[in-house]
C-alpha cells in the first residue's frame, strides 16, 4: 500500500515542495542522530515541515513560527478543532459549486466572504475556515494584505476548485499534534533549540525586480534591512553550533551585477539550484529560474535508501 502522508493544505506562493529532493540532499548529519529538533521559523505552506515529519522519525521536536497570524491560527485551528473546519469548509464548498454557472454570484459569494474575513469577527475555528476558503478560490493562491492587515487577493478563475480536502485535513491535524506552533517574530524561535537543532528558514524573498514584489505578506514589509537582521541571526546560530539551511531569491540570477546575498553571506555556503515559480499570472513567464540554498555546514548526511 502506498504510504499516505499529510500534505500542504494552502496554495502558497514559493512553496518548496519543488526543491525537496535539493534540501534533502544537503541536510545535515544531525538528522542521523537518535534525537533532533527541527525548528521553521517562517513555515508558509509546511511543505518541508511534513515531508522532515514523515520522513524522519528520530524527529523529536518540532517548532513552527510565522509572523502572520491568521496562518498561524490555522494551524492550531486544524491542530484543536479539525471536524468543524471541515463541515464550515464542507458547507463553504457546496454553497460555491452552486454558483458555478452564475459568475456574478459568484464573485459576489466571493467578495462577501472576504469581507467577512477581513472584520476578523468570526470565532477562530470559522476565520480559519474563511482563510482556507479564500485561498482555495483566490488568485494564484496569493496571500497579500494591505497597511491596515486586510486580504486584498481578487478572485481566482476556477471552475470547481477543492475547498474541503477531508482526508488530508485529518492527516494535518494528526501530524500536528507533534509540532509547537508559534506566532511571533522568527529569533523568538532560538529559545527551542536544544543541542541537535536544524533551523529552515523560508522568509520572504527579496524580489527580483521591482514589479516582481509579493512580499506584503503582512503589514510590515520584509525589505532589505530585514534581510541582514536575517543574516545576522543565522550568524549568531552559528556561534552557537545550530544548524540552518535559508532559502532565498537569487537576484544575481536576474541581475548579474546584483551581489546583495553573495556579499551577505559570504562567510557560509551558497548554492544555487532551479526551481520554477508559480505566481505569474501569465503561464509563459513561470519560467525556471534559480533559487539560493545557503548553509552553515557541510556535513551531509548518509542517505538511507
Amino acid at each position: 500500500m502506498t504510504n499516505i502522508i499529510a500534505k500542504p493544505f494552502l496554495k502558497w506562493a514559493g512553496g518548496k515542495t519543488q526543491i525537496i529532493n535539493e534540501i534533502e540532499s544537503r541536510l545535515p548529519s544531525i538528522v542521523n542522530k537518535k534525537k533532533f529538533t527541527y525548528i521553521e521559523p517562517f513555515v508558509g505552506s509546511g511543505a518541508i515541515l511534513f515531508w522532515m515529519l514523515d520522513r524522519f522519525p528520530n524527529l523529536e521536536n518540532a517548532v513552527i513560527n510565522d509572523v502572520n497570524t491568521d496562518l498561524t491560527n490555522c494551524y492550531i485551528s486544524i491542530k484543536q478543532d479539525v471536524d468543524n473546519i471541515i463541515e464550515i469548509l464542507f458547507n463553504l464548498q457546496n454553497e460555491y459549486f452552486l454558483l458555478e454557472d452564475k459568475e456574478e454570484e459568484k464573485k459576489e459569494y466571493y467578495y462577501k466572504k472576504r469581507t467577512l474575513f477581513n472584520t476578523r469577527n468570526s470565532d477562530q475555528t470559522t476565520q480559519s475556515a474563511l482563510f482556507i476558503f479564500l485561498n482555495r478560490t483566490c488568485f494564484n493562491g496569493l496571500y497579500r494584505v494591505n497597511r491596515k492587515n486586510e486580504f486584498n487577493v481578487p478572485m481566482g478563475r476556477y471552475k470547481k476548485p477543492l475547498i474541503c480536502n477531508q482526508e488530508n485535513l485529518k492527516l494535518v491535524a494528526e501530524i500536528l499534534q507533534r509540532v509547537k506552533i508559534l506566532n511571533g517574530d522568527y529569533a523568538e524561535s532560538l529559545s527551542y533549540a536544544k543541542k541537535n537543532t536544524l533551523f529552515y528558514f523560508d522568509p520572504p524573498y527579496k524580489p527580483l525586480n521591482e514589479t516582481s514584489s509579493f512580499t506584503s505578506y503582512a503589514k510590515d514589509k520584509f525589505n532589505d534591512a530585514e534581510q541582514i537582521r536575517l543574516k545576522e541571526f543565522c550568524a549568531n546560530l552559528d556561534k552557537l553550533n545550530h544548524r540552518w539551511i535559508l532559502s532565498n531569491s537569487d537576484v544575481k540570477g536576474s541581475n548579474p551585477d546584483n551581489n546583495f546575498f553573495d556579499d551577505l553571506y559570504a562567510d557560509f555556503n551558497i548554492y544555487r539550484v532551479n526551481a520554477r515559480r508559480s505566481i505569474s499570472a501569465n503561464a509563459s513567464k513561470r519560467k525556471k529560474l534559480t533559487e539560493l540554498l545557503i548553509t552553515n555546514f557541510t556535513d551531509e548526511y548518509a542517505k538511507i535508501i
